[in-house]
């Protein structure tokens, strides 16, 4: 790519800019080398190191942006940042994975170098914050975006401490000195942290203690047929048959003996859904489900129940081929274990919140892409475990976003959605961790909005899988004594 003079030199003064940035970090941690973090206490942890590498990144990716990507939105300059803190903030009117997936994920990266640097959620979580600010005022020109700072700013901490937990464990499996599929794996997972244990060695290396939860994976391969579509103004081809993969993870499973819930997402869930051959790679991520309780405390009911409630916080993405949907939210609900029998638990959880988020059709030319709006939802999930053999499960979310379409003019359409996920399942384990697993799943979208003709939407799936699963009893937790001695 020839790159134009100015480009030339913005891009030197960026990278030297990073390196004289990075440059203290490095310097500091070397003379500091005999000062390791104690994730415990909190010695050692750095405010400073975080405070430097987030203005780095933003400005590495506004030069990155600035070169390679055939827009003027990120030439800033004194004027545009001048502008933009006087700004009054918009909707902006970004692609609608750019908005909902990328800026999450941007925001996490922000988190994760908080994070990994030793500080807590709370203190990773302001970093996130003002890190997703100072985009909005100097990494684009463009007035600053409502949107943007709720899906960064706050749906960037839940993806960041998902991806940071999950990271921090395949560490620990591997001990004081994790070996080095274990570090590239974690790296792989929260590219902040394999940052930090990197480039400052011994400061940064030890390991976040999960303090043992008790926890439920599963990895699942296969094939999905789609059965049903219905769209009347279809502008997308559904395909009929699409290979998937799907990770899950629950992690701090309720009646784990001597297990607290002490620290912002000692409970979480996290599942994504892949479809590799789908038109695009936005469109290749199907599903992103992130729950995280964030204040809550467990709670029991006679022997044979565990449970822990409070308040969580979530981020959704979906994308069903036909249409899409976005939510960060906060919710109040629970989740718990019961054991019916000697061998069958019931483990269900059960949330009602409220949130900001945007859906709408994929790729419809004639209308408005996608509404925001405020996100009143609810979710309800049960597992029916049936010793080690056999686990049903049912999932349904809904989700009733009220709000107005994409833009700026005066004319933006204003209405609601209705979107409904359901989810089907039968699990049923071969032998060993290796399990065939059958699953049916239901999405529609009823949308009703001023100026633009009703839609509804509606895709219906079947897939038939491969199921790696990490636990016995499928992640059933068993607290009680007689049993745990068997």
């Amino acid at each position: 790519m020839r790159l134009r003079r100015v480009d030339r030199i913005a891009f030197l003064i960026a990278m030297l800019l990073i390196a004289t940035l990075a440059a203290p970090c490095v310097a500091h941690a070397q003379d500091q080398a005999r000062r390791v973090l104690n994730w415990e206490t909190g010695d050692h942890r750095s405010y400073l190191v975080p405070a430097l590498e987030v203005p780095a990144f933003i400005l590495g990716l506004n030069v990155f942006n600035r070169l390679f990507l055939a827009s003027d939105e990120y030439d800033t300059d004194w004027d545009s940042i001048r502008k933009n803190l006087t700004a009054t903030p918009e909707f902006d009117q970004d692609p609608f994975s750019v908005n909902q997936l990328g800026h999450p994920y941007q925001g996490g990266i922000y988190y994760g170098l908080a994070r990994s640097a030793g500080l807590s959620y709370w203190e990773s979580s302001l970093y996130t914050l003002l890190g997703s600010y100072v985009w909005e005022i100097a990494g684009e020109t463009t007035r600053p975006s409502i949107n943007d700072l709720i899906t960064t700013g706050i749906g960037g901490t839940f993806v960041g401490e998902a991806l940071f937990r999950m990271s921090s464990l395949l560490l620990e499996g591997g001990g004081e000195r994790p070996g080095f599929w274990r570090e590239l794996g974690a790296a792989l997972i929260s590219p902040p942290t394999g940052l930090n244990r990197l480039v400052f060695g011994d400061r940064f290396d030890a390991v976040f203690p999960s303090r043992d939860p008790a926890i439920s994976i599963r990895l699942r391969i296969g094939a999905t047929l789609t059965t049903r579509v219905e769209d009347e103004a279809r502008s997308v081809d559904a395909k009929e048959q699409e290979g998937s993969a799907d990770f899950s993870m629950v992690y701090g499973l309720p009646g784990k003996p001597g297990y607290r819930y002490r620290r912002p997402f000692d409970f979480f869930l996290f599942n994504f859904t892949l479809v590799p051959n789908a038109s695009s790679v936005q469109n290749a991520i199907e599903n992103v489900s992130i729950r995280g309780l964030l204040v809550g405390d467990a709670y029991e009911w006679g022997d044979d129940y565990r449970g822990v409630w409070g308040l969580f916080g979530g981020f959704d993405y979906l994308s069903p081929q036909i249409f899409r949907l976005s939510s960060t939210d906060l919710s109040l609900g629970t989740v718990a274990q019961w054991w019916l029998t000697r061998t069958m638990a019931l483990q269900g959880m059960a949330l009602a919140g409220v949130g900001f988020g945007a859906t709408g059709t994929v790729a419809d030319r004639a209308e408005r892409d996608y509404h925001y709006g405020v996100m009143p939802q609810t979710l309800l999930g049960l597992r029916l475990i049936v010793g080690d053999l056999v686990m049903l499960e049912a999932l349904g979310r809904q989700y009733l976003v009220i709000g107005e379409g994409r833009g700026t003019d005066s004319n933006d359409p204003v209405g609601r959605d209705f979107v409904t996920r359901g989810v089907l399942g039968l699990t049923v384990r071969v032998f060993g961790p290796h399990a065939l697993s059958l699953q049916y799943v239901v999405s529609t979208r009823d949308a009703r909005f001023s100026g633009l003709p009703d839609r509804d939407q509606s895709v219906q799936t079947i897939s038939l899988a491969y199921n790696f699963l990490g636990q016995r009893r499928f992640g059933a937790v068993e607290w009680r004594p007689a049993e745990m001695n068997r």
